[in-house]
């Protein structure tokens, strides 16, 4: 049995940090163990600008805990009025790594989202020809739709048509959640990636809801069917280069999650190199998880693998995770896969 492993120090490729004191409460559970992760953009008011971004990402550095190297990587807020010549200006600074886009009403502060795709043409455009990505949240919302099939109808009416309109656009659908999902980057000849979640991994919708319901795994988009949770696994240890880890680890305070409308998100990176090591140790993958959380998503957003490296340990007893944190701004629920864990980040 492998008791060790030596990877290069992963990347997170879609993180929410929140700001004030939530940001301050959790960004040491990343910087820990990740050197660079998409800082996702729907702040309250979201991120819009490039001068947004710059203020945000001061306030990110500002609150890491002192000695940890961490690199985050910007992202814009898609609108139907962002300016293209803003866009261009961020991505030439280096400062702009992609762009998101949130259908209206799809997740946590996305009310400010892309309603009509023909008014974000312009934008989308510019960043198909100066090679800039788009990132997803890859839902529809209209009320017509189950829940549950929201990322399946979402790649057929809107992401489809999208890449056959642009197809030189970059696009990373984030958190695949579907067989669908993977199955369509798997047919992609070219522009096209797939972040998969520490949590899709190891939930299904079971889950959330067999003996009760449990506010603390309901996250947007939604756990699905066991077949699609095992489709992801399948193609996170593949090896396959379009598939990289962003875990969508996302802090609410517990009020806000234990309430009558509960916030969708899950918290997962203070665990989340433990919970992969047990997935990859699960499917005989070990070897492979290296390609997943270090290689696969800087190789796709062009930058290169960190030098440094991080030594996961397999322990004779279960490792000890907090089953909460306290930040400033409240306690925060930490995932619990709901198995113990004996990997542990030397």
């Amino acid at each position: 049995m492998t008791t060790e492993l030596t990877i290069r120090r992963p990347d997170d490729w879609h993180l929410h940090l929140r700001d004030g004191a939530m940001l301050e409460g959790v960004i040491g559970d990343t910087s820990r163990h990740f050197a660079r992760a998409i800082i996702m953009p729907n702040l309250v008011p979201p991120v819009v600008t490039t001068t947004d971004a710059a203020a945000y990402r001061d306030r990110i550095l500002a609150a890491l805990p002192k000695g940890d190297r961490f690199e985050p990587l910007m992202t814009l807020y898609l609108t139907e009025h962002t300016d293209p010549d803003d866009v261009e200006a961020g991505y030439e600074s280096g400062l702009i790594r992609a762009v998101k886009l949130y259908p209206a009403g799809a997740t946590t502060n996305s009310h400010g989202g892309v309603r009509d795709m023909d008014k974000a043409m312009p934008v989308l455009e510019r960043m198909a020809k100066i090679g800039l990505t788009l990132c997803v949240h890859g839902e529809v919302t209209t009320p017509d739709v189950d829940i549950f099939d929201r990322e399946a109808v979402f790649i057929e009416t809107v992401l489809d048509p999208l890449r056959q309109r642009l197809p030189e656009l970059r696009v990373t659908m984030e958190h695949v959640t579907t067989k669908n999902g993977v199955d369509y980057i798997k047919a992609s000849k070219a522009n096209l990636a797939g972040s998969i979640t520490t949590h899709h991994l190891i939930i299904n919708r079971n889950a959330i809801l067999v003996g009760g319901i449990k506010p603390h795994y309901y996250c947007l988009p939604v756990a699905k069917r066991e077949e699609h949770r095992l489709a992801l696994r399948a193609a996170t240890t593949s090896g396959d280069g379009r598939f990289f880890l962003g875990t969508d680890s996302a802090p609410h305070v517990d009020p806000l999650k234990e309430c009558a409308c509960g916030c969708a998100g899950i918290y997962t990176s203070i665990n989340t190199m433990s919970c992969l090591a047990h997935v990859f140790e699960e499917e005989g993958a070990l070897t492979r998880l290296e390609a997943f959380a270090s290689l696969n998503g800087p190789a796709w957003y062009g930058l290169p693998a960190n030098e440094e490296t991080i030594r996961l340990v397999r322990r004779a007893e279960p490792v000890a995770f907090p089953a909460k944190i306290e930040t400033g701004a409240g306690p925060v629920t930490v995932f619990d896969p709901m198995f113990p864990l004996h990997w542990d980040v030397a």
